[in-house]
């Protein structure tokens, strides 16, 4: 009795949620926005010297600072399916870093796509400034979309490489 009232609430819930007549309204998003990556935390620590019958410290040596990996320039990575609808993806590489990351297409056209891509978007996008790569993490309700992204993001970057 409790499976059949479950079953039924889900249809009627599926049901409504496909004939949802909402306006036709969509997501901006606006091209070229640079999400900073926060400032490294790393704070020296002053330290009196060696105790009696130490050798001192060493003072580590400062690694070269890359200049990039990706060759400067805007790509479009490919259309990658997301269920609900296809994402597509263009990166801004400057200075051999990944500097923008911009949605040409997402799923929309549904009230729940709309809102779970409203959330996820800025997520993704600061995410792959932050790792360089399209090596991030998903986002947790949003897995269709965050799979379709990254497959677009590592065609671009395949591009640029």
């Amino acid at each position: 009795m409790l499976s059949a009232l479950v079953i039924t609430i889900f249809v009627v819930y599926a049901l409504h949620t496909n004939l949802e007549n909402e306006s036709a309204s969509s997501i901006v998003i606006k091209p070229n926005t640079v999400i900073p990556t926060p400032l490294p935390t790393d704070t020296p620590v002053a330290t009196l010297g060696p105790t009696p019958g130490q050798a001192p410290l060493q003072t580590p040596v400062p690694a070269a600072t890359p200049q990039g990996r990706y060759k400067n320039g805007t790509y479009v990575g490919s259309i990658a399916d997301a269920f609900y609808g296809n994402v597509q993806v263009q990166v801004t590489i400057f200075g051999g870093n990944i500097t923008d990351v911009t949605f040409l297409q997402y799923p929309s056209d549904r009230s729940t796509s709309r809102m779970i891509n409203s959330q996820a978007m800025p997520y993704l996008i600061q995410e792959a400034i932050q790792a360089q790569s399209a090596q991030v993490d998903g986002v947790s309700g949003a897995t269709a979309t965050s799979g379709a992204f990254i497959q677009s993001l590592q065609s671009a970057l395949s591009q640029a490489s």
